[in-house]
This record gives C-alpha cells, sequence and structure tokens, in this order.
C-alpha cells in the first residue's frame, strides 16, 4: 500500500471521526442549552425553587401576565388576573384559565419565558403547570395556578435592578394524549340529549 493511499484513508477515518462527533454534540446541544438556559435566565428562561425566598424586601415590582394559544390549539385561554405588584422576594400567587370548547379531550403543553430576558434568572417558579400535560375534557374549564416571587438578589445586578415591569408569558400546544382518553369523550350536546326508545 502507498505511502498516499495509507495517507487518504487515514484522513477519511478521522474525518468520519469528526462528523460523528458532531454529530453526538447536536444530541447534546438541546438538553444543555435547556439547562444552561435554566440555570442563568437566558433567553427568558425563569429558575425554579421549592420554597419562598428567604428575604422579601420593600422595593416592590410589577408582574404582567400574558396568556397566548399555538396556531390550531383549540382552547380557549386567559390570564384571570392581568397583572399585580408584588414586594421583590414576596411569593405571588396567579391564576390562569384554561377551557375547552370542543366536543372531544385535547391535550396542552405550556412553554414559557418571561421579558425582559434580564429578568429572567430572578424570576423564580414554585408551582407552575407548565411542568406537566394538561388534558382537558370537552366543555371542562380548569384554573390553573402559578406560584412565584422575584429573588432579591436582583437588586444586586446593575441592569436588572431598574427593571420595573415583568412580563410573565404562557402559549398553549396541542399535545398528543392516549387513545383510550381521546375514545372516552362524549360530545356535551349528546350526552345530554335523551334517548327515546322506539316501541
Amino acid at each position: 500500500m502507498s505511502k498516499s493511499v495509507a495517507a487518504q484513508k487515514k484522513t477519511a477515518a478521522m474525518l468520519a471521526g469528526v462528523a460523528v462527533v458532531m454529530l453526538s454534540l447536536s444530541f447534546a446541544a438541546v438538553p444543555f442549552y435547556n439547562w444552561f438556559c435554566r440555570v442563568t435566565g437566558y433567553a427568558g428562561t425563569t429558575s425554579v425553587a421549592a420554597t419562598g425566598a428567604d428575604e422579601v424586601l420593600e422595593q416592590t415590582v410589577k408582574i404582567r401576565f400574558d396568556a397566548s394559544l399555538e396556531a390550531g390549539m383549540p382552547w380557549e385561554f386567559r390570564a384571570v388576573q392581568p397583572s399585580m405588584t408584588i414586594r421583590i422576594g414576596e411569593t405571588g400567587l396567579a391564576f390562569y384559565e384554561a377551557y375547552n370548547p370542543t366536543d372531544k379531550a385535547v391535550g396542552g403543553q405550556a412553554s414559557y419565558n418571561v421579558t425582559p430576558d434580564q429578568s429572567g434568572g430572578y424570576f423564580t417558579k414554585i408551582e407552575c403547570f407548565c411542568f406537566t400535560e394538561q388534558i382537558l375534557q370537552p366543555g371542562e374549564r380548569v384554573q390553573m395556578p402559578v406560584s412565584f416571587y422575584v429573588d432579591p438578589s436582583i437588586v444586586k445586578d446593575p441592569e436588572a435592578s431598574l427593571i420595573k415591569e415583568i412580563t410573565l408569558s404562557y402559549t398553549f400546544h396541542v399535545a398528543d394524549i392516549p387513545q383510550k382518553q381521546a375514545a372516552n369523550t362524549v360530545a356535551p350536546a349528546l350526552a345530554e340529549t335523551p334517548v327515546k326508545l322506539i316501541e
């Protein structure tokens, strides 16, 4: 085997190795990006905590609540309270309402973010309906709580400390539901109509 052929095979093997590594990194990129966003608040991703803040400051911030639906999502979805003003570090509780006006069960999964982006790392959710898939039966209406606080360390951030208003936005997307649940639904109008027996 000539040196040039051996060199070509070695180069080809190296390129194949690089391709495999790049492919592996592309699969790891999404979870790594999600983790990075959760830790840093980058791109408006919120933080998560099991309990409230240890400190409540006198400074206040206005929280606005926004609700939207993905194209094709048949639910009605809104924030029960458009906004509230809370002290930094104080635990707030807000509710969103979803309604399924269709004659079949519809599953939904919420995505979320906060704006401005600099507030993401300081806006901390304790309880949130976005962590689980929601399934609404025909005609079902539910209120879903969001428990949160703004981390007091925000006042030490030269940029974020100037924020006086934060918007929490949720968008509901259609989610697949098990066939069994989808098959067990009955249109409300049909369910309320008495059956007349033929004599």
